[in-house]
């Protein structure tokens, strides 16, 4: 037979192939891992935990505590008057954790906001040991914005009554020297700052301040 009489193959049928082959694998593997995320093989990544939207923000210098606040979603709470009920609630209802936190001190404090509160009535105890008593007057000192604040004036009740408390348990003779005063000045910071945890969720209190410091 000569080569003119041999059947002649057609150009293009092994490409042709190769190409339907290689589309039912990628077709197949789709398929593939489709069923393999419906089965749980593969999970959308999981997101770490939210921002609490109704905790306090820092403020930054020449800012408002009241506007940054406000800017973050926080309605006013009006007067709190020193009485369990009034004032912090952010807007849209919501409620406290149950476990407060702590919020970070500013790392550059020159940078942010102070915001200062003097608590009106001041604080008048009898001492441990002696009759004498002890009459202070205290401020508060925030970095963060007016929830801080108005929290205290909500809790206040509650603050006074874990600092009288605290007070009376106090010797003359400690609250007679200034490394004395500077200790209370630091439990009355961490009374204040528990408070507010177990209330609100968060502390936030940067410093407290003797305005009036009397012992009779």
């Amino acid at each position: 037979m000569s080569d003119d009489a041999k059947p002649k193959k057609k150009k293009g049928g092994g490409m042709k192939m190769i190409l339907l082959i290689v589309i039912a694998m990628v077709v197949g593997g789709a398929g593939a891992a489709g069923g393999l995320y419906a089965a749980g093989f593969f999970s959308p990544k999981e997101e770490g935990p939210k921002e609490d939207p109704n905790k306090p923000v820092l403020v930054l210098a020449g800012e408002s505590a009241e506007d940054v606040a406000k800017a973050h979603g926080y309605a006013g709470g009006g007067e709190g008057g020193g009485h369990e009920g009034g004032g912090a609630h952010p807007a849209g209802g919501g409620h406290a954790p149950a476990k407060g936190i702590d919020l970070p001190v500013p790392a550059n404090p020159a940078a942010y906001q102070a915001t200062y509160f003097q608590l009106q009535t001041p604080f008048t105890s009898n001492m441990s040991d002696t009759d004498a008593f002890a009459q202070i007057s205290i401020a508060i000192s925030t970095y963060y914005d007016i929830r801080v604040v108005e929290a205290i004036k909500t809790h206040e009740m509650a603050i006074r009554s874990q600092v009288l408390m605290m007070l009376a348990e106090q010797p003359v003779e400690s609250l007679s020297t200034p490394q004395g005063k500077r200790a209370l000045q630091g439990r009355i910071k961490t009374i204040i700052n528990d408070i507010l945890k177990q209330k609100m969720g968060y502390g936030g209190v940067d410093n407290v301040y003797f305005t009036n410091f009397v012992i009779q």
